[in-house]
């Protein structure tokens, strides 16, 4: 084991960001369709917020809650995108220590923010197809707001602790972060410091956080199937299951592409390193851009006011 007089001891100011070290010649063709994802994720969200701000049919529970869905994806694209496409056409490599740390903790705490949002959105339809009537009383103004402070409260406290750990460790002569984006595991492990605690602590709590809002979810779900099934008048089977639908979807995308990340990063010694890393940035990218457009497609009421807004522009 190296003695600790081995390790350089001038603090680390800055680190530098190496997206793609086996393929650094995709960067540029690479750059292009995640610009225009970016483009379609911000001017889509932009779109759906303004429409459900402009149109006094859509100030309902139910869509607050879908303005709440389109900040947070707006705020991880920002938070990571712009980064990788400077690196991509300027080469911006370097991110000072204080940044890393700061799109680290958004990173972990907003992608657990969507999460208790669609947790929270799956009560939203559980009460409006298992209690109809109780509906109006339960889901109102307030509770979103309640929903709301939970939401951020909730993670921000328990993801908080994650930037912490990792900016209180020593780092040594290395500053070069193999990847495009601040992650906890890309970081501490330049560090000469045991670094086990801290991504125990990473683990468990997004394991922790991200699974019960997975079960609240299955249950909200297990519950409306039961109750869509006992409907036996004509078509309405088919309605109830139709207001789920685009909920349903996004909530499809969101925990399709973080399996995917998450089995590959457990078998990241069976393939490239490179495609976690591509993983990562398309599960900031791809969800913030499609669930917009599926709302938008799918929902009726959300479809009009967007045609009114183009009308009356």
């Amino acid at each position: 084991m190296a003695s600790p007089s081995n390790y350089s001891t001038a603090p680390v100011s800055e680190f530098l960001l190496i997206c793609f070290p086996n393929y650094q010649s995709w960067q540029h063709w690479l750059s292009l369709p995640l610009g225009l994802l970016f483009l379609l994720a911000m001017g889509a969200n932009t779109t759906l917020l303004i429409t459900i701000r402009l149109e006094a049919s859509l100030h309902e529970p139910m869509y607050y809650l879908l303005s709440l869905l389109s900040l947070l994806d707006m705020v991880l694209c920002l938070t990571v995108i712009p980064k990788v496409l400077a690196m991509f056409w300027f080469d911006l490599r370097s991110i000072s220590f204080s940044a890393c740390f700061l799109q680290m903790f958004i990173m972990n705490c907003f992608l657990a923010m969507e999460s208790c949002t669609f947790m929270v959105m799956a009560y939203d339809r559980y009460v409006a197809i298992c209690h109809p009537l109780r509906y109006p009383s339960i889901i109102t103004d307030q509770f979103v707001a309640r929903a709301t402070m939970f939401v951020v409260a909730r993670n921000a406290m328990f993801f908080l602790p994650v930037p912490i750990l990792s900016s209180r460790l020593r780092y040594c002569a290395e500053n070069i972060i193999k990847n495009c984006i601040c992650t906890n595991l890309s970081v501490s492990k330049l560090s000469c410091d045991d670094i086990t605690f801290n991504q125990l602590y990473q683990l468990v709590t997004a394991w922790t956080l991200l699974g019960s809002d997975l079960i609240l979810i299955v249950l909200s779900y297990s519950f409306i199937l039961r109750a869509v099934l006992r409907i036996k008048a004509e078509g309405a089977a088919a309605k109830a299951l139709s207001t789920c639908g685009s909920h349903f979807i996004l909530i499809l995308f969101f925990s399709t592409v973080l399996l995917v990340l998450v089995i590959t990063n457990l078998a990241r010694k069976r393939i490239p390193p490179d495609v976690p890393i591509l993983l990562n940035i398309l599960h900031h990218l791809i969800p913030p851009a499609l669930n917009p457009i599926v709302y938008g497609v799918r929902t009726k009421e959300i479809k009009q006011g967007i045609l009114k807004l183009l009308r009356n522009l």
